[in-house]
């Protein structure tokens, strides 16, 4: 590393009450998401949905970036072991644990919408447990709940690193459930299967470690190479992700439906949010590449993370609209 990348400067400290501010942001504009998005997609396209869409996307938005923020400790445990010279003192605080138990209750709401014929329950005796048993829907949410309970249990252990087996079941889980079509289903889960790792490592990986690299200012080129390592790795998983993405929604949406349905605006308005992010990620390669400075890539790689938390909401979002329906496309992308 070269020897001009210097410590951290006294003015990249953040105090905590800006970080809680912009945490106070995020989490108003999921919230913002989840309660108006459905009825803006929604907005004259004729299409309807049911009447708990709002608490679908907020139960789904906080599962997703649940897995996210877990995955991507699992991640950065995996890339800080590669970096030479790691400097002494202590790791940021794990969140694992929190993000599998607030995971669990989130899969536990949406397994009760499941229980009660998907369909928002007013009261605990309109459940029926039985649902969720000897059918597609309900296996699903179980092995979700299921799933991040046994993540928490593996998070709270002395081998935190195994809890990526029941995270990857809650993976598997959710691509099944996302993809209940009559023709091709399961190439339909393999895109899904393949988008949601990706995204969920990219996501989570970033935020864990930027928060590493908070903890190594005094070791600037310990920091840089973490960073490095990171940035390697994503270009790999955005590769990925857009290759999967096109694949699914050349599958699922019409080129003639992208602003008469829901799902095309939303799905727009993903697209938007991931050129956004793209940019950003770009820039704060070109710093550190340039500059062999990892502060400097700070800036847009923290605004970066913010985006890609405002992408899983949006992704949540999807998952609440009506999906066009499409009588069948060429191959590979249909019967």
């Amino acid at each position: 590393m070269s020897s001009s990348v210097q410590p951290a400067p006294d003015a990249d400290r953040r105090p905590g009450a800006a970080r809680a501010a912009a945490v106070l942001a995020l989490v108003a504009a999921a919230a913002v998401i989840s309660l108006l998005g459905p009825s803006a997609a929604l907005d004259g396209t004729g299409e309807g949905t049911g009447p708990g869409a709002r608490t679908l996307t907020l139960l789904r938005t906080v599962m997703f970036a649940a897995l996210c923020v877990h995955v991507g400790e699992l991640l950065t445990a995996r890339l800080v072991r590669r970096v030479p010279e790691l400097p002494e003192g202590p790791m940021p605080r794990p969140w694992a644990p929190t993000a599998a138990a607030v995971g669990m209750f989130a899969a536990l709401g949406l397994a009760a919408i499941v229980a009660n014929g998907n369909r928002l329950p007013q009261s605990l005796a309109e459940l029926d447990l039985g649902r969720l048993y000897g059918n597609h829907d309900g296996t699903l949410a179980l092995l979700e709940v299921n799933g991040f309970l046994v993540a928490w249990m593996c998070s709270m252990s002395r081998r935190p690193q195994t809890a990526a087996l029941p995270l990857a079941v809650v993976v598997v889980a959710e691509a099944l459930r996302a993809h209940p079509e009559q023709y091709t289903p399961l190439l339909g889960s393999a895109l899904t299967l393949v988008h949601l790792t990706c995204a969920a490592l990219w996501t989570g990986g970033l935020l864990h470690v930027l928060r590493t690299m908070a903890r190594w200012r005094a070791a600037p080129a310990a920091a840089a190479g973490l960073l490095g390592l990171y940035a390697r790795f994503a270009t790999v998983l955005f590769a990925a992700l857009t290759v999967t993405g096109v694949a699914s929604t050349l599958r699922r949406l019409p080129l003639d439906a992208w602003l008469s349905t829901a799902y095309g605006r939303v799905l727009l308005a993903k697209l938007l949010l991931v050129a956004v992010i793209a940019a950003l990620a770009v820039t704060a390669r070109r710093r550190l590449r340039r500059e062999r400075d990892p502060w400097a890539a700070m800036a847009p790689a923290r605004a970066e993370v913010w985006v890609l938390f405002a992408v899983v909401a949006v992704s949540a979002l999807l998952t609440a609209v009506p999906v066009p329906f499409v009588w069948g496309m060429p191959w590979p992308f249909g019967r």
